[in-house]
């Protein structure tokens, strides 16, 4: 293992499957009930998936071509490695069993892809698609990923969201008692959120049976009603300088159960996209800092986790 001082998806990945993993992103053509009109229209405020697709991803291609395409580009840097089909834009359990488990199928039966990982939302889930990853997990590698994004059910309202804090505990509890590995994803700068509610957001995720955990700083794009929401009402916002998100980033990991992976810090959107905050920051360089300055707090990772634990049982 390494010697960060956070608990390392990455590593952990590594030494599960024995060998260097690589996620593949796909964008299989899915939609969102945010969007097509079931629970509303337009999506969240601050999505648009443009911002984090790769250029090969495109849903007129297949999923086969997608993961040709993906795996021929990162195969030029690292000829020995395994793969893992991330079904990634939009809502991707949205669709009837049958359509999800031929395009899943498909992914499995490309040469090194040793499993799915599959992002979706807490309100598309069932136990006939549970089954089936449940199944899947016994032979393959399957992580589930849910966009959990605030614990605050006034912020989920607000970003027109869709579904509540406890549709996500179920959805987390619900799917980690099959065995099967489940991820959320947290946004650390949502309006009229502050530091307290972040560090909120990290003693309740640890009491959840979550085994990864994706953060990512609000970034403001272009083309979303939240970017005219900035432009309009700035002082709902709390916009900060790449150091200070790094030390709001420790102060929440501190708090966090050090049983939960950490397999993402920010990102980066492209640039003709990004509004603000714009730190011109890669993710590896973004560990770089967040490392240097955790040393230099000499913390780690559930550092007040225990603390919390006792106060909580009492």
């Amino acid at each position: 293992m390494s010697q960060l001082r956070y608990t390392d998806y990455t590593s952990l990945l590594r030494e599960q499957l024995e060998g260097r993993v690589q996620k593949i992103s796909i964008n299989a053509g899915f939609t969102c009930p945010n969007r097509d009109g079931k629970l509303g229209y337009g999506g969240c405020t601050y999505c648009n998936n443009q911002s984090f697709n790769p250029d090969y991803c495109q849903p007129k291609k297949s999923v086969t071509e997608q993961l040709e395409e993906g795996i021929r580009f990162f195969r030029t840097k690292h000829e020995e490695q395994k793969y893992i089909a991330y079904f990634q834009a939009y809502t991707n359990t949205y669709a009837s069993l049958d359509t999800l488990l031929k395009l899943y199928e498909e992914a499995l039966q490309y040469p090194d892809v040793v499993g799915i990982a599959v992002g979706t939302r807490p309100d598309c889930i069932n136990d006939e698609l549970l089954d089936y990853f449940e199944e899947l997990s016994r032979s393959r590698y399957v992580i589930v990923e849910y966009g959990v994004e605030s614990t605050r059910n006034e912020t989920l309202e607000f970003i027109h969201r869709g579904h509540t804090f406890e549709q996500a505990e179920e959805a987390i509890r619900t799917t980690a008692q099959r065995n099967i590995i489940t991820a959320a994803h947290m946004i650390i700068g949502l309006p009229h959120e502050t530091h307290e509610t972040w560090m909120e957001h990290a003693i309740k995720l640890s009491q959840l049976p979550l085994s990864v955990l994706k953060l990512h700083q609000l970034q403001i794009i272009r083309g979303t009603a939240m970017a005219k929401q900035f432009e309009q009402h700035p002082e709902w916002f709390h916009l900060t300088t790449l150091e200070n998100y790094i030390d709001v980033v420790i102060d929440f990991i501190e708090l966090l159960s050090p049983t939960i992976a950490m397999e993402r810090f920010a990102s980066q959107s492209p640039h003709n996209l990004l509004i603000a905050p714009d730190w011109g920051t890669k993710n590896h360089e973004f560990v770089v800092k967040l490392q240097k300055r955790m040393e230099e707090r000499d913390t780690y990772q559930g550092k007040k986790w225990k603390s919390n634990c006792s106060a909580l049982s009492r």
